[in-house]
């Protein structure tokens, strides 16, 4: 069993029109310091719309790209993701086909926060339990339960104190890229949520930013009333 955060940034800010900079492999030696600290296995740099290929000593790195489809994000895995993509240029089944081509897994991002991924009808591997909003939890399984996909745990880390507050563990022989797109797509996946009093803060602080934006959702099965989901585990 391997200890693996799925969903990693190696740098803290997005929007610009280049790709891979000098500050890339700084970033990801931070993150994987951070990561080695707090005893994780592997990580998986999943920049926005572009990837980084950069090996760290002493951790498994696994290749992936968090897709900015027309819909919201969608992050891909594996051996062979795309190196870059067009913000907001492909649909989310075509950004699923092209995951699958190259041998990735596609997994449905935040998909409570600024994105309406998860209602789209597409051949998904997974779904992600996000280290922003874990306390939306409950919600992400009962929407993995009803298109019966595994759930995997990712901290969005944009920052390198970020990482692993959400990972997931994998059950597989040896950590290489093929073998956690298999455990993904076997069900061979747990979700694990640190519950370390700094993440808890920092959690509602991107609540209360999020909330600003706009950007959170409820499903629309809650009742009336009911209001947040519940609390941190």
């Amino acid at each position: 069993m391997f200890a693996v955060d799925l969903h990693t940034h190696t740098r803290s800010f997005h929007g610009f029109e280049s790709r891979p900079t000098p500050v890339d492999p700084a970033g990801a030696r931070a993150l994987a310091a951070v990561a080695r600290y707090r005893g994780l296995d592997g990580l998986a740099f999943t920049n926005h719309d572009y990837a980084t290929d950069y090996d760290v000593p002493g951790l498994v790195t696994i290749p992936g790209i968090e897709v900015s489809s027309s819909r919201g994000h969608v992050v891909v895995l594996g051996p062979d993701p795309p190196a870059a993509t067009k913000v907001g240029g492909m649909d989310p089944p075509a950004v699923v086909d092209l995951a699958h081509d190259r041998g990735c897994v596609a997994i449905v991002a935040h998909p409570y926060r600024n994105s309406t991924v998860r209602e789209v009808d597409a051949p998904f591997d997974a779904i992600e339990i996000n280290g922003k909003h874990p306390r939306t939890r409950s919600w992400v399984e009962r929407l993995a339960e009803r298109h019966d996909l595994p759930t995997v745990g990712g901290s969005d880390a944009h920052y390198p104190f970020e990482v692993g507050r959400a990972h997931t563990l994998v059950d597989a022989d040896e950590l290489t890229p093929a073998a956690v797109v298999d455990a993904i797509r076997n069900d061979r996946v747990a979700p694990r949520i640190d519950t370390w009093l700094p993440h808890q803060l920092l959690r509602s602080v991107y609540r209360r930013i999020h909330s600003e934006k706009d950007h959170l959702t409820e499903p629309e099965w809650t009742s009336p009333g009911v209001g947040s989901p519940p609390g941190e585990e």
